[in-house]
């Protein structure tokens, strides 16, 4: 071999581990990025997680104060939250209309009225579980509008994951007001007392950290009713707040009666979005 070819094959031998090296930092350089962005990825989905478990727990706590504030004129209760990717909205997307029968009339209308619902909105970019995933968190067993006994609740909260709704990708907690009947006797007279929270829509500032709710009341009387009938529509319907979003077993209730006096207590409940009490 000539020395021009030696010189030449060590000069190759020098040059290879130096190019190894460069290839190897390289490749492991490129591990990591991808490392990094997975562990970044999953730490803002574990974040968001974590967020919207917590804003299942303030919703709920939302539904039991609107039963405290519906019903004494002018009680006020703040509930604070904190949140990095989700927020709360305020939506008009519940219509009660309530007809009553009498001896003397048929479908009467007794109160009509639009009601608001609570949002709370993560976007499915941050933290999804599925399209059409829908679970009732409170109550538990019953997802009618109309829930009878002295315990049952004025609002129904639930998680409902449906894309697109308002031109736009969220999983959300909802609040929603339900009615609450009670049967009972005074005296000589049996009674059917039917109970309406009306959500209505308050301040709301830009950054909404706090829910305020603050009671309003009034009452309507039906005496001698032999037949009551409650409709749910949706004023939303078009931009999907409807039944596959509410999931109502029905969107109608009749109830039979045998000449009852029938109570209507509406509370109108004036919902404030970051406005602290």
């Amino acid at each position: 071999m000539s020395l021009m070819a030696k010189q030449s094959c060590r000069k190759d031998k020098a040059i290879s581990p130096a190019i190894s090296t460069v290839i190897i930092t390289g490749a492991m350089m490129a591990l990591i990025a991808v490392a990094l962005a997975f562990a970044s990825n999953f730490l803002v989905y574990r974040i968001a997680e974590s967020e919207f478990n917590s804003a299942q727990q303030f919703m709920q706590t939302i539904g039991l104060q609107i039963d405290d504030v519906a019903w004494v004129i002018g009680r006020t209760e703040t509930a604070r939250h904190s949140s990095r990717y989700g927020d709360i909205a305020f939506e008009n997307a519940l219509n009660y209309t309530i007809y009553i029968n009498t001896t003397t009339q048929v479908n009467q209308v007794l109160y009509t009225n639009t009601t608001g619902i609570i949002c709370y909105n993560m976007p499915v970019s941050r933290y999804s579980i599925g399209n059409n995933f829908f679970k009732l968190i409170y109550p538990s067993s019953n997802n009618s509008f109309l829930l009878s006994g002295a315990s049952a609740p004025t609002a129904r909260i639930f998680v409902v994951e449906k894309l697109p709704v308002k031109n736009s990708s969220f999983i959300r907690v909802v609040i929603v007001p339900t009615i609450r009947m009670l049967n009972l006797s005074i005296g000589d007279t049996d009674y059917i007392r039917l109970y309406l929270p009306i959500l209505l829509e308050g301040e709301s500032p830009e950054r909404y950290e706090s829910v305020t709710l603050t009671g309003k009341s009034l009452s309507k009387i039906g005496d001698s009713v032999t037949g009551i009938r409650i409709e749910v529509s949706f004023p939303m319907d078009e931009l999907g707040f409807n039944n596959s979003f509410f999931r109502f077993p029905q969107i109608v209730e009749s109830i039979t009666l045998a000449n009852k006096t029938v109570e209507l207590y509406v509370g109108g409940v004036d919902v404030a979005l970051g406005v602290h009490a």
